[in-house]
């Protein structure tokens, strides 16, 4: 195995998924690539720029979650894992299939949150987008919350 991309939303499933990550990696000696896809910019998808705080806003919001995966990635390298943090915007699925394939991904981990299927029914769910497209085997960690 040489590399293993976790795909994060910075929910309260990622630091399971980061545990499992570096448990896989460190006898594998693998990459570990944290990925985040964060929402694409409002006027990527068709929307006119909004006033200046708001893309302030969106600069601040977007700096703070690369300082987040940033911090995982320096963890877990002083743990003794190669580490990447790459935060990219875009759509979910596309983006996290392209990275996979990019960095020819042995193992992709994702979360899942547990919606119902009412909810998948009308919104979908990227981890079960990414399971069916993949050409990598997917690992879907569970959200502590379920039960």
């Amino acid at each position: 195995m040489r590399n293993i991309l976790v795909a994060i939303d910075l929910s309260n499933v990622t630091d399971a998924m980061i545990s499992l990550a570096m448990s896989i990696a460190i006898p594998t000696k693998a990459k570990i690539w944290i990925v985040h896809v964060a929402a694409p910019d409002p006027d990527f998808v068709g929307f006119k720029v909004g006033p200046e705080y708001v893309r302030e806003q969106r600069a601040d919001t977007l700096r703070e979650e690369h300082v987040a995966i940033q911090g995982m990635a320096d963890r877990l390298k002083e743990q003794g894992c190669d580490a990447e943090a790459l935060l990219v915007q875009g759509p979910t699925t596309d983006t996290i299939l392209e990275i996979s394939d990019r960095i020819a991904a042995d193992l992709i981990i994702m979360g899942s949150h547990g919606r119902s299927a009412l909810f998948r029914a009308f919104v979908g769910s990227v981890s079960e987008q990414v399971l069916r497209e993949s050409r990598s085997p997917v690992m879907i960690v569970p959200s502590p919350d379920r039960g």
